[in-house]
């Protein structure tokens, strides 16, 4: 198996030149423009992502959540659920990026192998982002009548937390 991955890459590469040759396409020229292109995309995602980051860390920071949603504790100490994880679960469905520094910052604290740090992957890649899929994808087709597809949404996004919870305490 690791003898075709070191081969895999040089042969899709070279199956791409040749199929442009073919098509008598200027390669090079293709290829730095694509490059160009993948900078300016780059340069101007830049900084919204650095705001981001400092938004959710300025929100993780101030314990907005644990003043607000303190009263949880207990319970989620008897249902053996470690309460940082309240941040993710609760964007989750509304940005997959914030999660993604949430998620990140859970394994900076309790490092990745960690029983938290297990259940936030596992969150990660059991749920979606509900309202940024319906608004992306539903305005680009011009939806206005979703009927039911944010509570289905919704109710996916949960029981993937749910599933999350009992995966990481079966493996863990």
């Amino acid at each position: 198996m690791s003898k075709i991955s070191i081969i895999i890459i040089p042969l899709l590469v070279l199956f791409i030149v040749i199929y442009g040759y073919k098509q008598k396409v200027n390669i090079y020229n293709s290829f730095l423009n694509g490059a160009k292109e993948g900078l300016v995309s780059t340069f101007n995602i830049f900084p919204t992502l650095i705001a981001m980051v400092f938004a959710i860390n300025i929100f993780l920071k101030s314990n907005f959540i644990e003043f607000f949603l303190g009263f949880l504790k207990p319970l989620f100490s008897n249902l053996n659920i470690p309460f940082d994880i309240l941040p993710m679960a609760l964007l989750r469905p509304i940005s997959g990026s914030s999660t993604l520094v949430i998620m990140n910052n859970i394994f900076e604290m309790h490092g990745p192998d960690s029983f938290i740090g297990l259940l936030a992957s596992i969150i990660q890649g059991c749920t979606d982002t509900t309202f940024y899929v319906m608004s992306l994808y539903f305005g680009s087709v011009k939806i206005l009548k979703t009927r039911y597809a944010l509570k289905v949404g919704l109710f996916a996004d949960l029981c993937g937390i749910v599933a999350a919870f009992v995966i990481a305490n079966l493996m863990f």
